[in-house]
């Protein structure tokens, strides 16, 4: 009886995490940061959403995809004015089946920001920019909101 064991002497093929680990070793470090996997920001969003849901609960409302349940306006007026402990100061839709109401109430919701004296972080000079709610939008919201 031999004291190797077989699979010691076997050659084995790189792992598929290897290789991936490979190529972020040849990704410079600025690049890693501002990949769209890049850890930092799973981690910032999956707080934020945890934040925005723990406020919300007030309202019974939730977040489960930033990306998505953001874009018609209804939670972010509902964390806005849970935030505040205001209402809006003009009427939205409550039920926005088409674009354009889900358009008009993020409008709503931002006017509530501007006559509340609070700044727009790192946003565009056009509204209809934060309307599209991208990724890069959402994080625009979250400077907005922290500040």
């Amino acid at each position: 009886m031999s004291g190797s064991h077989p699979r010691l002497h076997q050659s084995a093929a790189p792992a598929p995490n290897a290789l991936s680990a490979d190529k972020d070793a040849e990704m410079p470090a600025t690049e890693k940061d501002l990949a769209e996997d890049a850890p930092w920001k799973k981690i910032q969003q999956n707080t934020f959403t945890r934040w925005c849901n723990e406020h919300l609960k007030c309202v019974n409302k939730r977040i489960g995809n930033l990306q998505t349940d953001l874009s018609d306006g209804l939670r972010l007026i509902g964390l806005l004015e849970v935030l505040s402990q205001k209402k809006m100061f003009r009427k939205y839709n409550q039920r926005p089946t088409f674009r354009q109401m889900q358009l008009e109430n993020v409008s709503v919701a931002l006017e509530f920001l501007d006559k509340e004296n609070i700044k727009l972080v790192s946003i565009g000079g056009k509204i209809n920019e934060l309307c599209f709610l991208g990724r890069a939008t959402l994080e625009r919201l979250k400077l907005m909101l922290l500040v």
